[in-house]
């Protein structure tokens, strides 16, 4: 049991990063009323697809890619696990993390200076991050015993002494105007977090920090794995709420809430900490939003760096590493709200393909599914959300028309029906076979 609540430290740690501060209190601010059934969806998306998906993944010593090979085909593994590291890594996670530790944590102490701020925090924060993804064999130490409990323990702060404080209210965003639309609104702004595409990658962080564990049997290594996951599932959902609450009970002024440069939940966490610490919330933010983005920053650039290694062996894992860290580190310097605003295509083209292969790795553990029944599957879940993120992002009104009408598209499900049909298909194909069964001899 000790060995896997010391990785579900370690994987909090290096899940809970910038989405995870910033999300939950905007999602707060904008759901008024229909807070709980808005804040359920973001929980479902945000914390229990996240979970299954790291937990399945470590189930399979080779990962997500192995899974990909052998039920899709190898060149579309390949295609799929570089948008994603990319996406999760330097251009859009890493860069995020930083540029949330400087907007929430050190731009309110410095507005005045003219100092490059931003820049002077990035070559820092990026210098020490480089200094220990490095060595990968010591994050356990340095991250899952050290500054995960430091920065957890300041959030809970924030969160018991804001929601005893606050008891404000706000005006009900349009998205969130009723509890069905609060819930589908929840479920997408849980996409925002990254940590659904975070655990395809995490699941080798979690694989390799068990490993240093030691096992005696398959039976202790599989308990581990579940109990590392109910650890990081149980801190992500209290932190979730508790930062829900704190956004929902904070009242924000007119000019602000229609003020589309001001990233809400950042400005929440902000200001409460001003109004609860006085002059020391700054201080006290500051710390506390470094060390959890910072943990994050680490991990990513670990496991991005150790996944294309392993894909691309051209380079060693250090030349990865330095790379990873300079895209990052330039990236950073464009401005919080320019990054999150690039990565959501990505991320809504990401998550149902993600999703979807979490769900046929599951079922075909149990059932045996034909091989072109998987392929039509993901072709199809690829196909959907290439149509709903190309007609939403450019407007283009024929494509929105198509997806609108699919089952579920109210909720932001468009895919979920068609891909239990290609499912079912599957089940009457030819060619079935059923998922392998691993007996973790080596571990």
């Amino acid at each position: 049991m000790k060995k896997g609540i010391l990785t579900g430290i370690l994987l909090f740690g290096i899940f809970f990063g910038a989405g995870n501060l910033i999300f939950p209190p905007a999602l707060g601010v904008n759901s008024g009323e229909n807070f709980w059934p808005a804040i359920l969806g973001f929980v479902v998306s945000g914390v229990g697809i996240a979970i299954i998906t790291l937990i399945v993944g470590t189930l399979n010593p080779n990962g997500y890619g192995a899974e990909l090979d052998e039920k899709v085909s190898p060149l579309y593994s390949t295609v799929y696990l570089v948008l994603l590291y990319a996406s999760i890594g330097p251009l859009f996670a890493i860069p995020r993390t930083a540029a949330t530790a400087f907007d929430i944590g050190v731009e309110p102490l410095v507005k005045n200076s003219t100092l490059p701020w931003l820049l002077i925090f990035t070559i820092i924060y990026f210098g020490c991050a480089f200094l220990l993804a490095i060595n990968p064999t010591k994050i356990l130490d340095r991250v899952g015993k050290i500054l995960t409990p430091i920065f957890a323990v300041l959030i809970i702060v924030l969160i018991i002494f804001g929601v005893m404080k606050f008891n404000g209210s706000n005006p009900v965003a349009d998205t969130y105007l009723t509890p069905s639309l609060a819930f589908g609104t929840g479920f997408i702004e849980g996409y925002n977090t990254l940590d659904a595409l975070a655990s395809v990658a995490f699941c080798i962080i979690a694989m390799s920090a068990l490993k240093q564990l030691g096992f005696k049997d398959k039976k202790e290594f599989l308990s581990s794995v579940w109990i590392a996951g109910l650890v990081t599932a149980i801190g992500f959902s209290i932190l979730y709420v508790g930062l829900g609450l704190l956004g929902n009970k904070f009242s924000i002024s007119t000019e602000v809430l229609e003020n589309t440069k001001v990233n809400k939940g950042a400005y929440v966490l902000s200001e409460a900490a001003r109004g609860i610490f006085g002059n020391f919330g700054g201080i006290f933010l500051g710390i506390m939003v470094i060390l959890t983005c910072f943990t994050t920053t680490v991990g990513l650039i670990v496991a991005t760096s150790e996944f294309f290694n392993k894909k691309f062996p051209q380079f060693s894992y250090k030349i990865y590493t330095i790379i990873f860290t300079l895209v990052g580190f330039a990236i950073a310097n464009i401005g919080l709200q320019d990054v999150i605003k690039f990565s959501i295509p990505m991320l809504l083209f990401l998550y149902p393909i993600t999703i979807t292969l979490v769900i046929i790795v599951i079922v075909n553990k149990y059932v045996a599914l034909s091989k072109i029944g998987m392929q039509l599957t993901m072709g199809v879940v690829t196909l959907i959300s290439i149509l709903s993120v190309v007609g939403s992002t450019l407007e283009i009104s024929l494509l929105t028309n198509i997806i609108s009408k699919l089952p579920l598209a109210a909720q932001s499900l468009e895919w979920l029906v068609p891909v239990l049909i290609c499912i079912i298909i599957s089940l009457v194909l030819p060619n079935r076979q059923k998922g392998k069964i691993y007996d973790f001899g080596e571990l």
